[in-house]
C-alpha cells in the first residue's frame, strides 16, 4: 500500500513536470557526499558509522521538481541504504517561498517484517530577510516508517549568512507518532564553501530521548555540488 502511495502519488508530479518539461528543458543537478554519521530527525541511521551520500535533482517550467537521493544505513538487520524518491511544486506568495511535494522513502534488503518504507506529504515555506532565512515545514505520513501508522513531523529552521563563505544554520522539530512515543529534535550547525562545488559543515544533533543512537553528538560531513 505504501509503494503504490508512493508511486500514484510520484506519477502526478512527473506528469505534471513532464508537461512543462515540454516547454524548457530540466535543470539537472547532482551531489554527493560523506558524512561521519547519518542523522535523521535526531536519531543515528548508520549504527553511528560514516556514510556516503548522493542524489540527482530535476527542475522543470512552471516550478515543478523532481529527484532522488541515497544514503547507506545500518538497522542491525541487513537493510543496505535507503534510496528516496520525491517531486513536487515550488512557487511564491506574498514574499514567501513555498514548497509543496512526496516524498517515498525506500530501504533497499529490508527484512521482510520491518514494515520500513514509508511515504510523507511535505508543505513548506520560508522567507529571506537580509542575509537571513526563516522556514517551517510539516510534514505527515498516513503510513510511518516501522511499527507506526500515522504521523506529523513539525520543524522551524533558520541560516544566516555570517560572512562570505559561512553560513550557520539550526533547526527544532518535533515528531508526533501513534504507537512510539512522541519526541523533540534540536540541530546547530556552521558550513563553509571550501570551493564553489563544495562545502563542508560541522553539525550538533541532539533529541529529548535517551538512547545510543538518539544521544547529543556531532557530525562532520563534506558535500560536492554540481
Amino acid at each position: 500500500m505504501r509503494l503504490a502511495l508512493a508511486c500514484v502519488s510520484l506519477l502526478a508530479l512527473s506528469v505534471g513536470a513532464g508537461a512543462a518539461q515540454a516547454q524548457a528543458a530540466p535543470e539537472v543537478a547532482f551531489n554527493i557526499g560523506v558524512v561521519s554519521d547519518y542523522v535523521f530527525r535526531g536519531a543515528s541511521q548508520t549504527n553511528e558509522d560514516p556514510a556516503l551520500q548522493g542524489g540527482i535533482d530535476a527542475t522543470f517550467g512552471g516550478g515543478f521538481y523532481a529527484g532522488t537521493w541515497a544514503s547507506m544505513v545500518d538497522f542491525g538487520d541487513g537493510t543496505d541504504a535507503e534510496v528516496d524518491l520525491y517531486g513536487g511544486y515550488r512557487t511564491e506568495a506574498a514574499g514567501y517561498a513555498l514548497d509543496f511535494g512526496v516524498v517515498g522513502y525506500l530501504y533497499v534488503n529490508e527484512p521482510g517484517p520491518a514494515d520500513y518504507n514509508f511515504v510523507e506529504f511535505k508543505a513548506a515555506a520560508s522567507r529571506a530577510i537580509g542575509p537571513a532565512t526563516l522556514g517551517a515545514a510539516v510534514y505527515y505520513s498516513p503510513d510511518f516508517f516501522g511499527a507506526d501508522d500515522a504521523a506529523t513531523y513539525l520543524e522551524a529552521n533558520a541560516a544566516y549568512a555570517v560572512a562570505d563563505k559561512w553560513t550557520v544554520s539550526g533547526a527544532v522539530g518535533h515528531q508526533w507518532l501513534d504507537v512510539n512515543a512522541d519526541y523533540t529534535t534540536w540541530n546547530l550547525g556552521l558550513a563553509y564553501a571550501l570551493t564553489d562545488y563544495l562545502a563542508v559543515d560541522v553539525r550538533y544533533h541532539d533529541t529529548d530521548v535517551d538512547g545510543p543512537l538518539t544521544d547529543d553528538r556531532f557530525v562532520v560531513g563534506l558535500k560536492a555540488g554540481f
